[in-house]
């Protein structure tokens, strides 16, 4: 008994030690990175994507001032950084937006060996196609567009995008304000390729659109969520997070993956041409790449990680939520949308009409 006593000592005492000498490492890390960072840091990125005590501990531990600028959609960050790549540190492209700004060349390569961390991201998010080299992305959230549904108010069932055509739904859905998410959509009716650019299928796409826009109470992809948790809506097609939020605050919210294969998405860090405050944007990739605190944004923004030990930090509720982290075969049907290159005008002339119509 005594020696179990004096071994059950040993072992807490190393562990104390071991305890201590990684608060040290972090502390030292921080303090060594401090002193070579610059003192601000300019975000561009979306709203409600990092809460505000993660950014506070940023700047407490790395003594640097984070700024916080939002878009609502990729096409708007786009716009604005064509104009003065210089002005943000750190901007969030998603996977076709990446690709538009690498072959722009408004993007610096990021220097991993500032961004250690970055081990910790699943190699199935690597050197993906809108950055094969892996010189200008670094992964940070990963996710899909669902419907959600209010139980409460839908009586019938919903299984597909055709179904929000249904004339039951009339000014009753919010939808994201994302041209290539709505066009995707109704491409996918057709069978065609989210990423179709033929213009016979988008003449039929605008058309589609024209018709579902009276069930449209509203476009946001700033916080889609907010309608469907005060009722004001019945259903939307929004980001898997959201439905996972609203059904948090209304049980009776519930997700749908469509049949059709739903849209996939991948958000990364970049840092803009011409960036200001280069290190600082490394210090705070790599901060946020930390098991600890990539965890601690997911369970306050669920939107699924590519951070592999993140990931075993969290509940299993999370990781069991279809709308976050569906099942293999739904992610096999699904798509990534790609850079469009020349067609994206199409796209934006054919959104133009169907916003004033």
């Amino acid at each position: 008994m005594r020696k179990k006593k004096i071994w059950l000592l040993s072992v807490i005492l190393v562990l104390s030690s071991l305890a201590v000498a990684c608060g040290q490492t972090k502390t030292e890390e921080a303090a060594s990175s401090g002193n070579q960072l610059e003192k601000e840091l300019n975000l561009f990125v979306w709203s409600e994507y990092f809460p505000e005590e993660t950014l506070r501990q940023f700047e407490n531990e790395f003594h640097v001032k984070v700024n916080y600028s939002t878009y609502s959609s990729n096409e708007e960050m786009m716009a604005k950084l064509s104009v003065d790549s210089s002005m943000y540190d750190i901007s969030v492209a998603s996977d076709y937006m990446a690709d538009a700004m690498r072959k722009k060349e408004i993007l610096e390569p990021i220097d991993f060996n500032n961004v250690p961390n970055s081990k910790n991201i699943g190699k199935e998010y690597l050197n993906l196609s809108f950055d094969p080299e892996g010189k200008y992305t670094v992964p940070y959230a990963w996710g899909t567009v669902v419907i959600a549904v209010n139980t409460d108010k839908v009586k019938f069932p919903v299984e597909s995008y055709k179904d929000l055509w249904r004339p039951e739904f009339k000014n009753a859905l919010v939808v994201l304000d994302d041209p290539r998410t709505l066009i995707g959509v109704a491409n996918k009716l057709q069978g065609k390729s989210m990423n179709e650019t033929d213009p016979a299928v988008l003449e039929k796409t605008k058309q589609m659109l024209v018709e579902l826009k009276p069930n449209i109470k509203a476009f946001d992809s700033d916080s889609p969520k907010t309608l469907l948790v005060s009722g004001e809506v019945s259903a939307g097609l929004v980001w898997g997070a959201e439905a996972s939020l609203a059904r948090q605050s209304n049980p009776a919210i519930k997700t749908v993956l469509p049949k059709e294969g739903m849209q996939l998405w991948q958000d990364n860090f970049v840092i803009p041409k011409g960036a200001k405050h280069k290190k600082a944007a490394e210090a705070f990739i790599n901060f946020i790449l930390r098991p600890d605190v990539d965890a601690a944004i997911a369970k306050v923004y669920p939107y699924a990680t590519p951070n592999i030990e993140a990931r075993k930090l969290l509940d299993p509720a999370i990781l069991e939520d279809p709308a976050n982290y569906p099942p293999k075969e739904e992610i096999e049907k699904g798509e990534y949308l790609a850079d469009l290159g020349e067609a994206t005008t199409l796209f934006d002339r054919i959104w133009s009409e169907i916003k004033v119509q």
